[in-house]
């Protein structure tokens, strides 16, 4: 399975622990697969318990849902010391990790910087559901979602109006390249929620 991921590249996944799955971006770097966890379910998990697998899927709206923990319909079986999703491919094994502070947009954080040392694979096959160019649009779309609950906490405006933009354009886009997905438009009326709530807090 590893011999399918390249050096070097940044792939979209799931990362499965002892109590969460979520979206994760993978490198392989060698043998391993590199991946970096901000404070949260998963980054407790490895701390404690730092076995998980890398699994994969093209299913955009899954990957979204699980950033935004949207309920979603997985099923996940016990293997071992491994936590698993049924019918997705991937890789489990053991996790080297090390915290470092990290600085950016939002300011400094502790994160955990991971190796997953690979020790087997998770069988699994994936449906035939090609990837659209309105699918990376909506997958872009939720990375800048996410973005703006953190800066609301930060009362930073002008960055807040910039990623609302950024959300807009992506929005239009994919529905220009023909997305119907639901998640496009709960993204894009939360955000004016967002920003509602925060014209009300700087009004008063």
């Amino acid at each position: 399975m590893l011999e399918y991921f390249e050096d070097g590249k940044i792939y979209e996944t799931i990362l499965v622990t002892s109590n969460n799955a979520t979206p994760v971006g993978v490198i392989k770097n060698g043998q391993t697969l590199f991946f970096k966890l901000f404070k949260g379910r998963s980054f407790v998990d490895i701390t404690e318990f730092p076995f998980a697998s890398i699994q994969i899927t093209n299913d955009v709206e899954l990957l979204i849902k699980l950033a935004l923990n949207i309920p979603v319909e997985l099923r996940f079986y016990k293997f071992k010391k491994w936590r698993l999703i049924e019918n997705l491919p991937g890789i489990y094994g053991r996790v080297e990790f090390n915290e470092k502070r990290w600085s950016d947009e939002f300011g400094e954080s502790i994160i955990l910087e991971c190796l997953l040392m690979p020790e087997g694979e998770v069988k699994g096959q994936l449906p035939l559901k090609p990837l659209s160019r309105a699918d990376y649009a909506l997958l872009e779309m939720a990375v800048y979602f996410t973005k703006i609950p953190p800066l609301i906490k930060m009362s930073n405006v002008e960055m807040i109006k910039n990623t609302y933009l950024k959300i807009r354009e992506r929005y239009e886009l994919y529905r220009h390249l023909g997305g119907k997905s639901e998640l496009a438009d709960f993204m894009m009326n939360k955000t004016g929620e967002y920003l509602s709530m925060l014209k009300e807090t700087t009004d008063t």
